[in-house]
Protein backbone atom coordinates (compact mmCIF):
# COMPACT_ATOMS: atom_id res chain seq x y z
CA UNK A 1 0.00 0.00 0.00
CA UNK A 2 1.28 3.49 -0.80
CA UNK A 3 1.84 5.73 2.19
CA UNK A 4 -0.12 8.86 3.07
CA UNK A 5 -0.14 11.55 0.42
CA UNK A 6 -1.01 14.35 2.85
CA UNK A 7 0.63 15.69 6.01
CA UNK A 8 -0.23 18.12 8.76
CA UNK A 9 2.81 20.09 9.93
CA UNK A 10 2.40 21.65 13.38
CA UNK A 11 4.28 24.94 13.13
CA UNK A 12 2.15 27.36 15.16
CA UNK A 13 3.88 27.17 18.56
CA UNK A 14 5.47 30.13 20.32
CA UNK A 15 8.92 28.60 20.89
CA UNK A 16 9.44 30.55 24.12
CA UNK A 17 12.25 28.31 25.38
CA UNK A 18 14.24 29.19 22.26
CA UNK A 19 14.36 32.89 23.20
CA UNK A 20 16.10 35.21 22.47
CA UNK A 21 16.39 33.67 18.97
CA UNK A 22 12.60 33.42 18.72
CA UNK A 23 12.11 37.05 19.71
CA UNK A 24 12.53 37.85 16.03
CA UNK A 25 11.94 34.59 14.10
CA UNK A 26 9.48 31.73 14.60
CA UNK A 27 11.00 28.54 15.98
CA UNK A 28 10.35 26.48 12.79
CA UNK A 29 12.74 28.84 10.94
CA UNK A 30 15.60 28.40 13.43
CA UNK A 31 18.51 26.90 11.50
CA UNK A 32 20.26 23.71 12.53
CA UNK A 33 23.17 22.51 10.38
CA UNK A 34 22.35 25.22 7.87
CA UNK A 35 18.70 24.27 7.38
CA UNK A 36 15.54 25.62 9.06
CA UNK A 37 13.87 23.10 11.36
CA UNK A 38 10.74 23.30 9.23
CA UNK A 39 12.63 22.29 6.09
CA UNK A 40 14.11 19.23 7.77
CA UNK A 41 10.54 17.99 8.24
CA UNK A 42 9.23 19.05 4.84
CA UNK A 43 12.19 17.42 3.08
CA UNK A 44 11.48 14.19 4.99
CA UNK A 45 7.86 14.32 3.78
CA UNK A 46 8.99 14.76 0.17
CA UNK A 47 11.36 11.78 0.53
CA UNK A 48 8.37 9.70 1.66
CA UNK A 49 6.30 10.66 -1.38
CA UNK A 50 4.02 13.18 0.33
CA UNK A 51 2.62 15.67 -2.16
CA UNK A 52 0.53 17.98 0.07
CA UNK A 53 1.38 19.53 3.43
CA UNK A 54 -0.96 21.66 5.51
CA UNK A 55 1.12 23.94 7.75
CA UNK A 56 -0.54 25.80 10.62
CA UNK A 57 0.87 29.22 11.48
CA UNK A 58 0.38 31.65 14.38
CA UNK A 59 3.48 33.33 15.82
CA UNK A 60 5.33 35.56 13.33
CA UNK A 61 3.19 33.89 10.69
CA UNK A 62 4.15 36.28 7.90
CA UNK A 63 7.74 34.98 8.01
CA UNK A 64 6.51 31.40 7.70
CA UNK A 65 4.22 32.36 4.81
CA UNK A 66 7.12 33.98 2.96
CA UNK A 67 9.47 31.06 3.56
CA UNK A 68 6.95 28.44 2.48
CA UNK A 69 6.12 30.37 -0.68
CA UNK A 70 9.67 29.67 -1.83
CA UNK A 71 9.34 25.87 -1.69
CA UNK A 72 8.56 23.83 -4.79
CA UNK A 73 7.57 20.65 -2.96
CA UNK A 74 5.47 19.53 -1.29
CA UNK A 75 2.45 21.63 -2.25
CA UNK A 76 1.80 23.84 0.80
CA UNK A 77 -1.57 24.88 2.19
CA UNK A 78 -1.50 27.38 5.04
CA UNK A 79 -3.87 26.85 7.96
CA UNK A 80 -4.10 30.30 9.53
CA UNK A 81 -4.26 30.44 13.33
CA UNK A 82 -3.20 34.08 13.69
CA UNK A 83 -6.32 34.93 15.72
CA UNK A 84 -6.10 32.00 18.14
CA UNK A 85 -3.54 29.30 18.86
CA UNK A 86 -5.47 26.03 18.79
CA UNK A 87 -2.92 23.53 20.20
CA UNK A 88 -1.99 20.29 18.43
CA UNK A 89 -5.35 18.58 17.97
CA UNK A 90 -7.28 21.83 17.62
CA UNK A 91 -5.04 22.82 14.74
CA UNK A 92 -5.73 19.51 13.01
CA UNK A 93 -9.50 19.76 13.54
CA UNK A 94 -9.34 23.27 12.06
CA UNK A 95 -7.68 21.83 8.92
CA UNK A 96 -9.76 18.64 8.49
CA UNK A 97 -11.52 19.89 5.36
CA UNK A 98 -8.14 20.08 3.61
CA UNK A 99 -6.78 16.85 5.09
CA UNK A 100 -9.43 14.59 3.57
CA UNK A 101 -10.70 11.13 4.56
CA UNK A 102 -7.50 9.05 4.33
CA UNK A 103 -4.74 8.43 6.92
CA UNK A 104 -2.24 11.28 7.02
CA UNK A 105 1.13 12.13 8.52
CA UNK A 106 1.52 14.52 11.42
CA UNK A 107 4.94 16.01 12.08
CA UNK A 108 6.10 18.56 14.63
CA UNK A 109 7.98 21.41 12.98
CA UNK A 110 10.47 21.72 15.86
CA UNK A 111 11.87 18.19 16.12
CA UNK A 112 13.66 16.28 13.43
CA UNK A 113 15.74 13.25 12.71
CA UNK A 114 18.52 11.85 10.56
CA UNK A 115 17.34 8.72 8.76
CA UNK A 116 19.06 5.36 8.85
CA UNK A 117 19.28 3.09 5.82
CA UNK A 118 15.71 3.91 4.74
CA UNK A 119 13.51 6.98 5.33
CA UNK A 120 11.70 6.69 8.64
CA UNK A 121 8.44 8.03 7.26
CA UNK A 122 8.50 5.24 4.65
CA UNK A 123 9.02 2.70 7.44
CA UNK A 124 6.11 4.28 9.33
CA UNK A 125 3.88 4.01 6.25
CA UNK A 126 4.83 0.35 5.81
CA UNK A 127 4.00 -0.30 9.46
CA UNK A 128 0.50 1.18 9.27
CA UNK A 129 -2.29 -1.38 9.75
CA UNK A 130 -5.68 0.25 9.38
CA UNK A 131 -7.51 -2.73 10.86
CA UNK A 132 -5.60 -2.54 14.16
CA UNK A 133 -4.58 1.10 14.47
CA UNK A 134 -6.03 4.56 14.74
CA UNK A 135 -2.65 6.19 15.47
CA UNK A 136 0.89 4.98 14.77
CA UNK A 137 3.67 6.99 16.43
CA UNK A 138 7.29 7.12 15.38
CA UNK A 139 9.26 6.08 18.48
CA UNK A 140 12.87 6.82 19.32
CA UNK A 141 14.85 5.26 22.15
CA UNK A 142 16.86 7.39 24.53
CA UNK A 143 20.13 6.12 23.07
CA UNK A 144 19.05 7.51 19.67
CA UNK A 145 18.08 10.89 21.08
CA UNK A 146 19.96 14.14 21.46
CA UNK A 147 18.59 16.95 23.65
CA UNK A 148 16.16 14.76 25.62
CA UNK A 149 16.34 14.25 29.39
CA UNK A 150 12.83 13.06 30.27
CA UNK A 151 11.60 9.77 31.74
CA UNK A 152 10.18 8.47 28.47
CA UNK A 153 6.69 8.80 27.03
CA UNK A 154 5.21 5.30 26.72
CA UNK A 155 5.71 1.64 27.45
CA UNK A 156 5.70 -0.41 24.24
CA UNK A 157 4.76 -4.06 23.90
CA UNK A 158 6.41 -6.56 21.57
CA UNK A 159 3.61 -5.93 19.05
CA UNK A 160 4.17 -2.17 19.20
CA UNK A 161 1.09 -1.40 21.27
CA UNK A 162 1.62 1.61 23.54
CA UNK A 163 0.44 2.52 27.01
CA UNK A 164 1.15 5.46 29.30
CA UNK A 165 3.76 5.30 32.00
CA UNK A 166 2.53 4.67 35.50
CA UNK A 167 3.62 6.70 38.49
CA UNK A 168 7.35 6.28 39.05
CA UNK A 169 7.85 4.32 35.81
CA UNK A 170 10.51 5.17 33.28
CA UNK A 171 10.85 3.98 29.71
CA UNK A 172 13.43 4.15 26.93
CA UNK A 173 10.67 5.03 24.43
CA UNK A 174 10.08 8.61 23.28
CA UNK A 175 7.46 9.98 20.88
CA UNK A 176 9.65 11.30 18.07
CA UNK A 177 7.32 13.97 16.71
CA UNK A 178 5.95 12.10 13.67
CA UNK A 179 2.88 9.91 13.32
CA UNK A 180 0.25 8.49 11.01
CA UNK A 181 -3.32 9.19 12.10
CA UNK A 182 -6.69 8.22 10.67
CA UNK A 183 -9.00 11.24 10.55
CA UNK A 184 -11.90 9.12 11.88
CA UNK A 185 -10.61 9.81 15.39
CA UNK A 186 -11.71 13.44 14.98
CA UNK A 187 -15.30 12.61 13.98
CA UNK A 188 -17.59 14.97 15.85
CA UNK A 189 -14.72 17.00 17.31
CA UNK A 190 -15.62 20.58 18.16
CA UNK A 191 -13.57 23.52 16.96
CA UNK A 192 -11.28 25.15 19.50
CA UNK A 193 -8.19 24.39 21.56
CA UNK A 194 -7.40 20.75 22.24
CA UNK A 195 -4.34 18.53 22.62
CA UNK A 196 -3.42 15.38 20.76
CA UNK A 197 -2.78 13.76 24.12
CA UNK A 198 -6.53 13.26 24.66
CA UNK A 199 -6.67 11.37 21.35
CA UNK A 200 -3.63 9.30 22.30
CA UNK A 201 -5.43 8.34 25.52
CA UNK A 202 -8.65 7.51 23.68
CA UNK A 203 -6.73 5.26 21.29
CA UNK A 204 -4.99 3.56 24.22
CA UNK A 205 -8.40 2.86 25.77
CA UNK A 206 -9.43 1.08 22.54
CA UNK A 207 -6.03 -0.71 22.18
CA UNK A 208 -5.47 1.19 18.93
CA UNK A 209 -2.37 3.30 19.72
CA UNK A 210 0.83 1.76 18.36
CA UNK A 211 4.46 2.75 17.98
CA UNK A 212 7.19 1.90 15.49
CA UNK A 213 10.89 2.14 16.31
CA UNK A 214 12.69 4.61 14.09
CA UNK A 215 16.17 4.16 12.67
CA UNK A 216 18.98 6.68 12.84
CA UNK A 217 19.14 9.72 15.12
CA UNK A 218 16.39 11.82 16.70
CA UNK A 219 17.06 15.39 17.76
CA UNK A 220 15.07 17.84 19.81
CA UNK A 221 16.20 21.44 19.83
CA UNK A 222 14.30 23.18 22.61
CA UNK A 223 16.81 25.85 23.63
CA UNK A 224 19.55 27.88 21.92
CA UNK A 225 22.15 25.79 23.78
CA UNK A 226 20.79 22.61 22.19
CA UNK A 227 21.60 23.75 18.62
CA UNK A 228 25.33 23.08 18.92
CA UNK A 229 24.76 19.62 20.42
CA UNK A 230 22.36 18.76 17.60
CA UNK A 231 24.79 19.95 14.92
CA UNK A 232 27.61 17.91 16.47
CA UNK A 233 25.39 14.82 16.57
CA UNK A 234 24.41 15.28 12.92
CA UNK A 235 28.07 15.60 11.94
CA UNK A 236 28.93 12.37 13.81
CA UNK A 237 26.02 10.54 12.23
CA UNK A 238 27.04 11.63 8.75
CA UNK A 239 30.62 10.47 9.31
CA UNK A 240 29.64 7.14 10.87
CA UNK A 241 26.78 6.45 8.45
Amino acid sequence: MAGPNTAMVLAAGLGKRMAPITDTIPKPLVRVAGKPLLDWGLDALVAAGVERAIVNVHYLADQLDAHLAGREAPTILISDERKELLDSAGGIVNALANIGPEPFFIINADTFWVDGARPNLVLLAEGWDDARMDILLMIATKDQATGYDGRGDFQMGDDGQLRRLGGGETSPYIYAGAAIVHPRIFAGAKAGKSSLNRYFDAAIAENRLYGLRMEGLWLTVGTPEAIGAAEAAIARQMVNG
